[in-house]
């Protein structure tokens, strides 16, 4: 979710062939990703390509099909197209869109709802706006069990992957923000995600797309409910953090503010 114009100049993509799909982020795309091997091979644009891939709801268009001077959120709303430029920020957006359609058509009708009651796109976005953004960009969901979750959010790095690294086995992250799986593109050590922590945990089930979009509450995002999480941390995510010493980068792995005694 970004603010666009129809006259956006493209950046020249990497191409789909950038891609690990053994890559532990990619995990709930891997599917798509066969398909896509398939596609990319016929030279489609990027929008035909993320069209191929199915019906999510949404159809993916070229960029100059957003009049000038509409919200990008407010015309997706409004037409059920998705603008999509030629590079693989917008391409792995509509790759999101494919695996997670539900969720995402919530985050949009969310923001088209706050622009109509902002009366517009203002300087500003405000709290919910800002939330939504943020979780569209570079959102993740953590699926944990409660020990994981206290360590996370009172970031007692140590613990969380450390003493309680067997748990990771029940756990599962889940990488949703576009311009995150951009950024593991290129895997680097600092690469952050924003985990959403919900009203109430939510449970490892199949559909999990559809719990996801009934957890975003308007009034709950306000408060932007996120927690930072190195995403290169997590078990399993590269061979480095096999060594205990990996988690021993406090400008990475950053302690949890105190509160300010006035």
């Amino acid at each position: 979710m970004d603010k666009r114009e129809a006259t956006a100049p493209d950046r020249p993509a990497p191409g789909w062939s950038s891609l690990d799909w053994q890559a532990p982020w990619l995990q709930p795309y891997r599917a798509l990703g066969l398909q896509i091997r398939a596609l990319d091979a016929q030279g489609l644009a990027m929008p035909d390509l993320l069209n191929r891939l199915g019906d999510c709801g949404r159809r993916f268009v070229p960029q100059s099909a957003l009049p000038a001077g509409e919200a990008y959120e407010s015309f997706i709303a409004r037409s059920g197209c998705v603008p999509t430029r030629e590079h693989m920020h917008d391409g792995l957006n509509g790759l999101v869109w494919q695996r997670f359609a539900r969720s995402k058509a919530r985050l949009n009708a969310l923001q088209a709802q706050a622009i109509v009651q902002a009366g517009g796109v203002g300087a500003s976005r405000g709290p919910l706006r800002d939330a939504l953004t943020l979780f569209d960009e570079n959102g993740a969901v953590l699926l944990a069990p409660d020990a994981l979750w206290q360590a996370l959010q009172q970031r007692q790095w140590q613990r969380l992957f450390v003493e309680l690294r067997p748990l990771w086995q029940q756990a599962q992250l889940i990488v949703i923000g576009h311009a995150l799986l951009e950024k593991l593109m290129a895997p680097r050590k600092p690469i952050t995600a924003h985990v959403f922590c919900p009203p109430q945990r939510l449970p490892m089930v199949d559909n999990i797309d559809a719990v996801i979009a009934d957890s975003l509450d308007a009034a709950h995002l306000a408060g932007k409910p996120f927690t930072p999480l190195p995403v290169l941390g997590v078990p399993g995510w590269c061979q480095e953090n096999q060594h205990v010493s990996f988690y021993d980068d406090p400008d990475v792995f950053r302690s949890a503010r105190r509160p300010q005694i006035s």
